[in-house]
């Protein structure tokens, strides 16, 4: 296991602010060519995991460190606030309504791709690694891919040269007659299953999954680096997603119980990708995005989930515990050391900024949410932009500048509830964490985040405070809903048959199971 040196980075907080439109902070051809861009994406790890953004435990000390050599952004956001649509935002800079990822089936729910569902990322959609094939970028998922588990809509259809990982997230185990274990695949065939190939102890929690979703991301940095190809690396890991795992040499270690083996165990993978950057001589070319798909999953916790600090609620909510997410920028040379920034940032940004930083532009021919945030983490200037929350087929709340207002409140239903089902334990707020659809649209429930991050007062609306805010945020909201032109949804029809019965390779592994007879139905997103 390796360990953190024995020093400090004095973290600096300097903010120079900038209102303006944003302009190209990197030039492409640092050494003569475009830099390595890796995004470290978790799954379910929440704000407030990290020994950086205040877990007391302390130990995410390799993570800390990233923070101390590069940028903490403490105002980062996924597009959604559940797997599937944030991962499809990441990759289009598009929010899921527009890419397709989510659901018309009932007002506001959160829909996302287990295996018996259809859909998957649209052919129209433009992905990333798509894109940066155009400046000769070699692209690699490692993880959790989480678009669609059906062969057309497979990673290496979307831009990514390589693949070692799954379609799905790792539920089970299953018996294979009633529903297949999850397939693991390296680049477009499988090469066995979860559970009965791959090895996770849900009792225990051991897995050695992580290790190998480490060699895999190490073993293709120095392939390329040996090629003097640029890279685009997705590490799009699972282990802190409940069943939570480590590998043997974690589970145990951590005061946070196995939740925090994970994450020990994941903050020990990303010292070590950083530590090899650096041996190799790459890591001032090589631009490296820490964060995680959206909020911790309370409903898991404390045993299988993680904290979202002081924020409300956690995944599938629109409060921010839901969706703000913890965030760190690392390019040595480029990025100045020791810097906190408040700028707001989205997930969706990612797929701009890479962009830029390629020297490529975003599709012109639709509209393109995420934003270049390169002057923001280059030259420690702040962009003008609001933050939209969106559950499905709704915009839930909107934030500009530190007010958040919302339009709508949701955590889950009094049905859901009752059952034990609860998305903000100990958390209630009266009139916010409502346990029905409430509609704030004339009237909205406005917060400043500044004051209240935990979104446990609102602002009376009698206010002059209130008065002067909202104007500006209908205007803001009008303007984005005039721009929006959903696109058709993937998450609608599921059938049996779709399911992971016979992937491609499965004939070469003897291990092809029987689908049933097609019967779609409409798949039921209770929350």
């Amino acid at each position: 296991m390796s360990t953190p040196g024995n020093y400090w980075t004095t973290l600096v907080i300097f903010c120079y602010c900038f209102w303006g439109p944003s302009a190209r902070a990197y030039t492409p051809g640092h050494n003569g060519t475009s830099p390595n861009i890796i995004i470290l994406l978790m799954d379910d790890m929440g704000w407030g995991d990290l020994g950086v953004f205040g877990q007391p435990s302390k130990e995410t000390p390799n993570l800390d460190r990233m923070a101390a050599e590069g940028m903490l952004l403490t105002d980062f956001y996924t597009a959604n606030p559940l797997c599937s649509p944030s991962r499809a935002s990441l990759l289009t800079g598009r929010l899921p309504i527009r890419n397709g990822f989510y659901t018309t089936n009932a007002h506001a729910r959160n829909g996302y791709t287990p295996q018996e569902i259809m859909g998957g990322i649209p052919d129209s959609e433009v992905l990333l690694p798509e894109l940066l094939k155009k400046a000769k970028y070699v692209n690699k998922i490692v993880g959790k891919w989480h678009l669609g588990h059906r062969t057309q809509f497979h990673p290496l259809k979307h831009g990514f040269d390589e693949w070692f990982g799954s379609p799905n997230c790792h539920f089970g185990p299953y018996d294979n007659k009633e529903r297949p274990n999850i397939p693991v695949y390296r680049n477009k065939d499988m090469i066995g299953r979860y559970y009965d190939d791959i090895a996770i102890d849900v009792q225990t929690g051991e897995a050695n999954l992580t290790q190998l979703y480490l060699k895999e991301a190490l073993n293709f940095i120095g392939r390329q680096h040996d090629s003097s190809n640029p890279f685009f690396l997705y590490w799009s890991i699972d282990a802190t997603h409940a069943p939570v795992y480590a590998s043997k040499q974690f589970l145990g270690t951590s005061k946070r119980g196995r939740y925090g083996d994970a994450v020990r165990e994941i903050d020990d993978s990303v010292g070590q990708i950083l530590a090899y950057l650096q041996n190799l001589g790459i890591a001032e070319n090589t631009f490296v995005f820490f964060t995680s798909d959206n909020g911790a999953a309370l409903i898991s916790a404390p045993f299988e989930g993680g904290s979202n600090g002081p924020f409300l609620c956690g995944k599938q909510t629109t409060f921010e515990g839901g969706m703000r997410e913890p965030a760190i920028a690392w390019w040595p040379g480029h990025i100045p050391a020791g810097q906190v920034s408040h700028q707001l940032g989205n997930v969706m940004d990612l797929f701009t900024t890479s962009l830029s930083l390629a020297g490529l532009d975003p599709p012109r021919d639709r509209e393109i949410d995420g934003i270049d945030l390169s002057p923001a983490l280059l030259l420690t200037k702040t962009i003008d932009r609001p933050i939209f929350y969106y559950r499905g087929n709704e915009m839930m709340a909107v934030r500009v500048g530190m007010f958040k207002a919302h339009f709508w409140t949701w955590s889950n239903s009094w049905e859901e509830f009752a059952q034990g089902i609860d998305f903000c334990p100990g958390q209630n707020v009266s009139g916010v964490t409502t346990h029905v659809q409430q509609e704030h649209t004339m009237i909205p429930l406005l917060f400043h985040l500044g004051r209240d991050p935990g979104e446990k007062y609102p602002i009376s609306v009698t206010s002059m405070e209130y008065r002067n805010a909202i104007p500006q945020i209908f205007a803001i909201v009008q303007k984005h809903k005039e721009t929006m032109v959903p696109g058709e949804p993937q998450l609608n029809v599921c059938d049996r048959a779709v399911m992971n019965w016979s992937p491609p390779g499965c004939e070469k592994l003897n291990k092809c199971l029987t689908p049933p007879a097609s019967n779609p139905w409409k798949c039921v997103w209770p929350h």
